[in-house]
């Protein structure tokens, strides 16, 4: 009889005990806006580019959840009101110094693209697949009529706000993201969706992706969000005033494009990385300049923020 795994990440049905399980071990991570799993590295904005964090151990399937629970943090002890006015000044924060710096990043999240109606009756359907929808997570059933099938999900996007967790579809909130995963959907649909639409044949163009970066004094860190970077194919070419880029996808997607950048760069020092949903580029910087942009025709915002510890004033 099979089983559905729990370990996050994976939730596939099994039959087998002994078969590989690709997994995050950790509990997620959610801080400031940002979302990720405390067992590996990368950080994303929108919830459906949490979900495509590919899972970073592997082990084998389980029936018991098995992520560990971290104990509450003891509360911060409160100092006691400053009684005197050398106290009072002491315990002022020093204001902030203003140096060029680059535009704060935006935390704009990245637009979703809509899920298909139904399914591609040409594509075949995996026997592991999971429904697409959000909250519905039912297995294909090969023995069961597609027509027989019921699809309950949730329409709407999960809203994550002062630790309370729900959907904005509906009413209900709770707080602990194992309960958000229960949470029952609130719409209908007849059918399951497993596969979506096939894709056009031939390589699909990704014309723009999103990028920010922040800034040491030696050097520019920039991330450009592509999810499934080929990494075996995937090429940066580092210039003195320029990067060429060329990555391919997994997915049969490409990306290419050339980066005029703000200031000189030592292209033999700087380098790149391909992790799950973006490439991390380390720009080294030829001659220390402060960049306010990333590129050399971007619009400088004139927004300057701190780099570095605050003077005392």
């Amino acid at each position: 009889m099979a089983s559905k795994c729990v370990h996050k990440g994976c939730g596939k049905e099994f039959t087998d005990a002994d078969e590989p399980c690709v997994y995050h071990p950790g509990p997620p991570v959610f801080h400031e806006g940002q979302k990720g799993w405390k067992c590996c590295k990368p950080r994303v904005l929108t919830f459906d580019e949490f979900l495509a964090i590919p899972p970073c151990t592997t082990g084998k399937h389980s029936t018991v959840d098995d992520t560990p629970v971290e104990p509450p943090k003891p509360a911060a002890e409160v100092p006691p009101p400053a009684s005197t006015p050398v106290a009072a000044a002491a315990a002022t924060p020093p204001r902030p110094v203003n140096s060029p710096a680059i535009p704060p990043p935006s935390n704009a999240p990245t637009p979703v693209p809509e899920e298909p109606e139904s399914d591609d009756p040409e594509l075949a359907i995996p026997a592991n697949a999971t429904c697409r929808r959000r909250g519905c997570n039912a297995g294909y059933d090969a023995s069961i009529s597609r027509d027989e099938e019921k699809c309950v999900y949730h329409p709407g996007q999960p809203i994550f706000h002062e630790g309370s967790k729900g959907w904005s579809c509906c009413k209900k909130r709770v707080l602990e993201f194992d309960e958000f995963l229960k949470i029952q959907g609130c719409s209908e649909k007849k059918k399951h969706l497993f596969v979506g639409k096939g894709k056009p044949a031939g390589e699909e163009k990704v014309e723009s992706v999103r990028n920010d970066f922040y800034q040491t004094a030696s050097s520019v860190n920039v991330s450009l969000y592509l999810k499934k970077i080929n990494k075996d194919t995937a090429k940066v070419e580092f210039k003195a005033t320029s990067i060429e880029l060329d990555l391919p996808t997994t997915d049969n997607k490409r990306y290419t494009d050339s980066y005029e950048l703000f200031a000189p760069i030592d292209p033999e020092k700087s380098k790149f990385r391909v992790l799950g949903t973006k490439l991390e580029l380390t720009l080294v910087k030829a001659d220390g300049t402060s960049w306010p942009v990333l590129r050399r025709d971007d619009k400088w915002s004139g927004e300057r923020i701190q780099i570095g510890n605050a003077g005392r004033v």
